[in-house]
């Protein structure tokens, strides 16, 4: 008896919960990888479809669709269950990455990224959410560090294998990959998993849903490509988002109304979960910043290959799952708010680093200050999603995790355009993007942007509650009462 009640209280794959636990991480290996297998095998891609001018295209998009898919999904968890919509998002996604693998021009492949991004804004918000679910504070502390090896293992197999299929095979293995990750994935998750969800009738919120989508797509697609695919200026940009900003006016009075609003916007008047998506926002931002204009950075200033500015990439993306992966032993003695808030400062101190060092180009210090930036962020934003998590109950949950998720993407989409536009304008004022002088001035007013994100998210932390993980500022909040 004791024997079986230890399997369901512990933590680890020899648990009752272990083959969940693993169905999880595969769900979540399936995001990881992709987001760092692509980039290695771009000029390849190019060579083979042509249309360079479009190619940002295959990251946009994918971006878009995630983002703004992200909300909704989460409300639908919250309705239906988790079950239903990580199922989706995994054959969504293995949908988009096998016709992927089929792509006969850019522009299919482009529409082949928009599916698997709709997949992606299923698929690993709902792996947190039901990570909140099945575990306890204590127990996250400790099931974070599983799932943070998946993405420390794909920070370094996605672009290896990336490099592998370009060189050796084809760029269409990078989409083939997925096939068998997302059928042994989605079998783990219909054989193992298991949830009990309240069966009732519900009223679904189609103009709320149709009203985010369209507000969403069009502010963030403005963001996205202002500058680049057209000017900051011009008519695309002004419709954009003068039709962005009514739809998202208009969703806001729909929702007032709502029976069962899509996005109850009185969360986000909860101080907690505002202060955690300003830090989700300020990590979107970091994170844009620092793994898009890097590579631009050393490859432009000092003509190094692809595969080493990949690596000062990759050195981030090494350093976040490691100090996530102990951030639960932090938050557990000190609180939420002492992890968020060292981590915030470390952050900050890679940030300033990394702007220091931006007049002199190396690929070594680069990397380190990347490293440094990286494990700030896994202290801030584990601990701030989990602190969200455990201030709601089973029905706001997915919500919660929704708007976290969210509010990364919708960070890293303002980061893009703002740093964007610094370096497009230094580099309009200097000699021109392949001038040593001019790259590393604009890199380094984008490092000095990044830097500021960082103090920003410095400030989000501070309003973060004192008091350990058990205090009352990190309590669910009570239930309203019917009527």
């Amino acid at each position: 008896m004791d024997e079986q009640r230890d399997r369901r209280s512990a933590v680890g794959f020899r648990s009752d919960r272990g083959r969940v636990l693993m169905a999880l991480m595969l769900s979540t290996g399936l995001i990881a990888i992709d987001a760092t297998i692509l980039a290695t095998a771009v000029p390849s891609v190019v060579a083979d479809l042509g249309e360079f001018e479009q190619f940002p295209w295959l990251f946009s998009v994918y971006l878009l669709a995630q983002a703004v898919s992200v909300p909704i999904y989460s409300k639908l968890a919250d309705t239906v269950g988790r079950k239903p919509i990580i199922l989706l998002g995994v054959a969504l996604f293995l949908v988009g990455s096998a016709l992927a693998v089929l792509a006969w021009n850019m522009s299919s492949l482009i529409a082949f990224r928009v599916i698997q991004g709709l997949g992606a804004g299923a698929t690993a918000p709902m792996a947190m959410t039901i990570v909140g679910d099945l575990y306890s504070v204590a127990e996250r502390a400790v099931v974070q560090g599983y799932i943070a090896s998946v993405w420390a293992v794909a920070s370094v197999v996605g672009p290896a294998l990336g490099g592998v299929f370009s060189q050796f095979a084809s760029w269409r293995w990078i989409f083939g990959v997925n096939i068998p990750l997302c059928l042994l994935a989605g079998w783990a998750l219909i054989r193992f998993y298991a949830e009990r969800v309240e069966r009732r009738r519900h009223r679904i919120d189609y103009a709320g849903a149709a009203l985010l989508t369209l507000g969403l797509t069009a502010v963030i697609l403005a963001l996205l490509e202002g500058g680049n695919a057209w000017a900051w200026v011009s008519w695309q940009s002004l419709v954009s988002f003068a039709l962005g900003v009514v739809a998202l006016a208009w969703f806001a009075l729909v929702e007032r109304r709502a029976a069962e609003p899509i996005l109850d916007l009185a969360i986000l008047a909860r101080p907690l979960i505002r202060t955690t998506t300003l830090l989700s926002l300020g990590v979107g931002g970091l994170l844009i910043g620092v793994t898009s204009f890097v590579p631009t950075y050393l490859e432009n200033a000092l003509g190094v290959v692809p595969l080493v500015s990949g690596a000062a990439v990759a050195a981030l993306t090494l350093g976040w799952p490691l100090s996530a992966s102990v951030a639960g032993r932090l938050y557990l003695r000190r609180g939420y708010r002492t992890t968020i808030l060292a981590g915030c400062l470390v952050a900050l101190l890679g940030s300033v680093g990394l702007a220091v060092i931006g007049p002199s180009p190396n690929p070594w210090t680069v990397a380190a200050a990347c490293f440094v930036i990286g494990f700030g962020l896994g202290w801030v934003a584990a601990p701030s999603l989990i602190a969200a998590q455990a201030s709601v109950d089973w029905n706001e949950r997915g919500v919660v995790t929704g708007v976290n998720v969210f509010a990364r993407s919708a960070g890293s989409a303002v980061g893009v355009a703002v740093f964007g536009a610094i370096a497009t304008n230094v580099i309009a004022a200097g000699r021109g993007e392949h001038d040593y002088t001019t790259i590393v001035a604009a890199s380094t007013w984008v490092f000095v942007a990044v830097a500021v994100v960082a103090a920003g998210t410095l400030l989000a932390g501070l309003r973060m509650p004192r008091g350990g993980v058990d205090s009352e500022a990190y309590a669910a909040e009570p239930e309203p009462s019917p009527g």
